[in-house]
């Protein structure tokens, strides 16, 4: 246990010391002086110290007094500034999010407000990275990655939905010529990979016998988002997560050539320490990304 004096005494102290008067600390504090050096007369006992020399109706700070008195102000300073800091802020909990980069940038962020606006005292810090995060630091709550979870005591993963992978490209490439109008049409294309993706071409084309696809040529990205704006350049055809470009699908610059079907594969997972789960900040947020997932239309077509 902390061994603390008294609230009381150290505001009289603090007051008295500060201003050099009990009279003065009385008013601030809206005491009376007696009350006033009641209270110190209480501190003094309990430290076993003198504080103040006492001569006729001023006091003024003994050594060991003024040592303590800043001290005691430094303290009320730390507290003065907290108040204010936390009172500016006007939030009771922040939520760090940390999450890979395409998802983060074409599927989160597009949402994020709808989580601040039904939670107006919670606020989110996300950060987008490849990088391995430790969750045990406590730097971060949530770690949203790219492939299955961490697999380690003490961590709870929960896998997304399957996401379906389809092909995309910018509406010119279907208009022109030589048009995309069936898969057989790609081998006249340009293919455009993201080269860590759990589903690549080269699975694409074992899984369409008959279509032979080069897959030696066109441009390589280690983002996905990179990928679909080369698409939506009408650099050629990407191969991506529909979760990735709902916003995209729904302005028509990027369309699916040949339909919403194709396999479905779980993409990414949701990762949290197992002894935080509890914490209501954490439940909240767990429960509007597993919703908000349960709406997304490319994971509810087909």
């Amino acid at each position: 246990m902390r061994k603390i004096p008294p609230l009381a005494t150290l505001q009289a102290f603090e007051a008295a010391s500060r201003l050099g008067s009990f009279i003065r600390a009385a008013e601030e504090l809206h005491l009376t002086p007696s009350a006033v050096s009641h209270r110190i007369r209480d501190l003094e006992r309990l430290l076993g110290i003198q504080l103040f020399h006492r001569i006729h109706r001023s006091v003024i700070l003994t050594d060991a007094g003024r040592k303590f008195a800043k001290n005691v102000g430094d303290a009320f300073g730390q507290i003065e500034s907290g108040v204010q800091e936390i009172s500016r802020a006007g939030k009771s909990d922040l939520i760090n999010v940390h999450v890979v980069p395409s998802l983060g940038a074409q599927w989160l962020m597009p949402r994020i407000a709808r989580f601040t606006t039904m939670y107006p005292d919670v606020d989110v810090r996300i950060t987008a990275s490849g990088e391995k995060v430790d969750l045990e630091d406590g730097m971060v709550d949530f770690d949203i990655r790219y492939g299955a979870g961490l697999a380690r005591a003490g961590i709870e993963t929960e896998m997304f939905p399957p996401e379906p992978i389809v092909a995309l490209c910018s509406p010119n490439l279907v208009e022109g010529d030589p048009g995309l109008r069936s898969p057989t049409d790609l081998s006249q294309q340009m293919l455009i990979h993201s080269e860590v993706n759990l589903y690549t071409w080269r699975n694409w084309e074992a899984d369409h016998p008959g279509v032979q696809l080069n897959l030696e040529r066109g441009p390589r990205f280690d983002r996905s988002f990179m990928s679909i704006f080369a698409a939506i350049d009408s650099l050629g055809v990407c191969l991506e997560s529909m979760l990735l470009v709902e916003r995209q699908l729904a302005s028509g610059s990027l369309v699916l050539p040949f339909g919403k079907e194709g396999p479905r594969i779980e993409c990414h997972s949701l990762n949290y320490l197992s002894s935080r789960g509890h914490l209501p900040k954490m439940r909240l947020f767990r429960e509007w990304l597993m919703q908000a997932l349960a709406e997304s239309p490319s994971l509810n077509s087909g």
